[in-house]
């Protein structure tokens, strides 16, 4: 799929040839291409649509607090993308090897994600030995479990930042951009196929088969980006900007990584409203599934619920994406979110029991993905395409900071109030409604920046 080094505008020719860099396409090259790709994504959303979940119920079965929760699930990973994800992305955006720029960070975090997923379906017989070991100096057995647990979500954490840093990146730089939206629909339809699967006939298994399904995904992983490793080609890439005289090293890196990103008022708009999208999201993710049984809804009940809401985002996910890349993702990601808030605040009024909960949940859920959907390639429509990983990480730092705040403060909120969890989605109609409000900002400079029919990324 390699082309000549020049480098060539992404665009649809009339030969029925599309171009992504210096990468050209014929139809059927486009077709392995997103086989391969999706292949990956298969991997990743095996991962992404199980582990938490699961996680989520060994912690609250080995009595974990919503603050010790909120913490692990909200608070460390976020914290740790803090300090990855502006490393990595300079790192490989400016990194020009055999094996590309973005294939040797996925090839290295691979092995690690995969072998610390088995890893979490040992914790419990790998805590009960440490409890053992200890003898008197012992926390407890659960607190062992926990600890024990905790290494294995800390390895897991770090190899997922680094491969999502680049995984991404990788996407934009070899998909035509013509074709993103259409991509991620895809993308998001393999996703939410896995999730339909997994929910309906695995989550209510998932507190007593937690092991076999944390092996099977780790395997499932290991094999999927290995796979995708060995058969995407990147292309020819243009020479990194060298550094300035005298400026070599740590320190002045970090200085042009600050400069570049954080400088320009449009660019922390659009970091502002995405952010605050995510966080509208995970305020209520992080806590549906106890949510749930506060309610009384059985576990098996609230699978075949998400389910159907996948079920559903299933149905819409590829015309979305066709929405997003006739209209552009600004457009139709600001209508999304205006639907997400508007439910998710009214759920925060009307959740009673498990059948209000049941329409909310199902609501907000297709809501949700009608975000993540129709937004999904609006970086990569909006920043650098030279620089995407760096600024892309640098939307991600500002995304982490608030999602590391949001979990543990959210956690011990629920913890005080007697977990009231109608207070999570009142805190995420609140931010999707921030969102929202900080997204009509950064449309108002994209539009002057040239628009959906001329837009160019300021530098």
């Amino acid at each position: 799929m390699s082309a000549p080094a020049t480098p060539l505008p992404t665009e649809l020719t009339p030969a029925k040839t599309w171009r992504a860099g210096t990468l050209i396409y014929t139809s059927g090259g486009l077709v392995m291409l997103f086989c391969w790709l999706l292949a990956g994504d298969f991997a990743w959303s095996m991962k992404d649509r199980s582990v938490q979940w699961v996680v989520q119920l060994l912690l609250k079965k080995f009595e974990a607090s919503d603050t010790i929760i909120g913490i692990l699930l909200g608070g460390l990973p976020h914290a740790l993308t803090l300090l990855l994800t502006p490393v990595i992305s300079y790192m490989s955006d400016r990194h020009r090897g055999r094996w590309g720029r973005r294939i040797p960070f996925l090839a290295i975090s691979t092995p690690f994600t995969s072998l610390s997923i088995i890893g979490l379906a040992f914790s419990p017989t790998l805590g009960e030995h440490l409890h053992a070991l200890l003898g008197g100096a012992s926390p407890g057995l659960n607190n062992s479990i926990l600890i024990v647990f905790g290494v294995f979500w800390t390895i897991f954490e770090v190899s997922t930042i680094t491969a999502n840093t680049v995984f991404f990146a990788l996407i934009n730089d070899v998909v035509p951009q013509a074709l993103l939206g259409r991509f991620y629909g895809l993308f998001r339809a393999l996703g939410l196929a896995i999730a339909i699967g997994f929910n309906f006939w695995l989550f209510g298994k998932a507190e007593t088969h937690f092991a076999w399904i944390f092996m099977g995904v780790g395997v499932i992983y290991g094999v999927g980006f290995l796979a995708l490793c060995l058969k995407v080609n990147e292309g020819e890439y243009p020479p990194p900007p060298p550094a300035a005289p005298g400026r070599s090293g740590a320190f002045a890196g970090v200085k042009t990584y600050g400069r570049e990103c954080f400088t320009l008022g449009y660019y922390l708009w659009v970091y502002a409203s995405v952010s605050l999208a995510w966080m509208a999201l995970s305020a209520i993710s992080l806590f549906n599934v106890l949510f749930a049984k506060h309610v009384g809804l059985t576990m098996d009940s609230y699978g075949k619920l998400l389910a159907l809401t996948y079920l559903i985002s299933f149905t819409l996910s590829y015309f979305i994406g066709m929405l997003a890349d006739r209209f552009h993702p600004f457009r139709v990601s600001l209508i999304a979110m205006a639907l997400f808030g508007t439910a998710t605040l009214a759920g925060g009024f009307i959740i009673e029991n498990a059948r209000t909960f049941a329409i909310m949940l199902v609501s907000t859920s297709v809501l949700s993905g009608l975000w993540q959907t129709s937004s999904a390639s609006l970086t990569m429509r909006l920043f650098p395409r030279a620089k995407y990983a760096q600024y892309e990480s640098a939307r991600a730092l500002v995304t982490s900071l608030g999602l590391m705040l949001v979990g543990p403060a959210l956690g011990k909120i629920l913890d005080l109030s007697g977990h009231d969890y109608r207070l999570a989605y009142l805190t995420g109609g609140g931010l999707a409604l921030l969102s929202l409000t900080t997204g009509l900002v950064a449309y108002r400079s994209f539009r002057r920046l040239g628009g959906p029919a001329g837009y160019l990324a300021p530098e």
